[in-house]
């Protein structure tokens, strides 16, 4: 397990709603179990690009969700593992 840097609650993953695509890398490779496999609900579907109404369309609106983001400690292997950079630590 890699050494992380932050303790926990001080950095949260941040997701890019127009960039996921739900293939769930972040999902497997987080040892604290931060995300989750989820379904964008129609409300959260608003203002998002045309790009990503198809793609959401097509892969059934899946996207990774931080529901446990108290528990980030800022390994970064989220961020480096996502296929679609849609992943950031930001202060939380």
């Amino acid at each position: 397990m890699t050494k992380c840097k932050e303790e926990p609650v001080r950095v949260a993953p941040v997701i890019d709603r127009n960039r996921c695509d739900g293939k769930a890398d972040c999902v497997d490779v987080c040892p604290y179990d931060v995300f989750e496999l989820g379904i964008l609900s129609p409300e959260h579907r608003i203002g998002l690009n045309l790009m990503t109404h198809l793609k959401g369309t097509l892969n059934g609106w899946k996207q990774s969700f931080p529901v446990n983001a108290e528990a980030c400690r800022a390994c970064g292997l989220c961020v480096i593992t996502c296929p679609e950079k849609a992943i950031r630590l930001a202060p939380y």
